[in-house]
């Protein structure tokens, strides 16, 4: 028998880097697919919600629940207080960067089985990052998924570029699932009625930002923000999420005006 010839896997990236900006813009074609498109992805923050237990979350998960029948909905949860006192005692103890993520996505994972077990009559169901594949059965199904909403770094976290605290934390996290999944909606819901230029509970007289660009908030360089400043940064390049929606969730009405595309909160575009 004759030498068998060696077979070739032709690629249009064959003998490419992956890393030269020529190639990456010469592969850019087509759209990526929006595996959910329809999907509303509502974030409620620990600090922000959870944390307030029964008075505030009973009517708030009622609400959300009633919304899941008529709209899709994946449902992110924070961390809230108890990540704050994890991160101080490993700040304290030295923890590196990607130890204090993977630290703190326990407690956000805590908050989520919580979460889910509430929404129990609606069908709550509580998913992990490697689900999120499963959700356009699993909204088919009538489900409504709960997680929640640390990245899945771990210790694989980017450096902070000061400190220690994790840049990509659950506001993240929600705003990275809804992009993947190619979302509708991302909505951020905290405590106050959106993006302030401080504090609005330590200065009252603060000035309220009903609609800003990304790049615009961050020329801003604010000493403090409702969202993080991540979110952001990643929104100035995002394919499928053009805006992220910030509003007050102890406000009956508000999760499904942001859903329904009325004027609420603070609106943060792209550009």
């Amino acid at each position: 028998m004759g030498r068998e010839k060696r077979f070739e896997l032709i690629s249009g990236l064959q003998g490419e880097t992956l890393v030269k900006k020529g190639m990456r813009r010469k592969r850019r074609v087509g759209e990526q697919i929006r595996i959910t498109p329809n999907l509303n992805v509502i974030k409620i923050g620990g600090h922000a919600a959870i944390d307030y237990g029964r008075a505030v979350m009973h009517p708030l998960l009622e609400e959300i629940g009633i919304l899941s029948q008529k709209h899709q909905i994946l449902l992110v949860t924070g961390g809230g207080g108890r990540v704050r006192h994890i991160m101080d005692v490993g700040i304290d103890l030295g923890m590196p960067t990607g130890v204090l993520a993977e630290l703190s996505a326990k407690i956000s994972e805590q908050n989520a089985i919580m979460v889910s077990i509430l929404l129990s009559k609606y069908n709550g169901i509580r998913i992990h990052t490697s689900d999120l594949l499963e959700l356009p059965s699993l909204l088919k199904l009538g489900m409504l998924p709960v997680m929640h909403g640390t990245p899945p770094y771990g210790l694989y976290e980017h450096p902070a570029r000061v400190g220690s605290i994790p840049p990509h934390r659950t506001d993240t996290g929600a705003f990275l699932i809804a992009e993947v999944m190619g979302a509708r909606n991302c909505i951020i819901g905290k405590n106050v009625n959106g993006l302030y230029t401080q504090d609005p509970h330590v200065h009252p007289d603060a000035e309220f930002i009903k609609e800003i660009t990304a790049s615009e908030l961050l020329g801003m360089n604010l000493a403090d923000m409702v969202i993080e400043p991540m979110v952001v940064e990643l929104l100035k390049d995002a394919v499928h999420v053009k805006e992220v929606k910030i509003i007050n969730c102890h406000v009956k009405g508000n999760i499904e005006k942001a859903i329904t595309g009325k004027n609420v909160g603070t609106i943060i575009r792209a550009a």
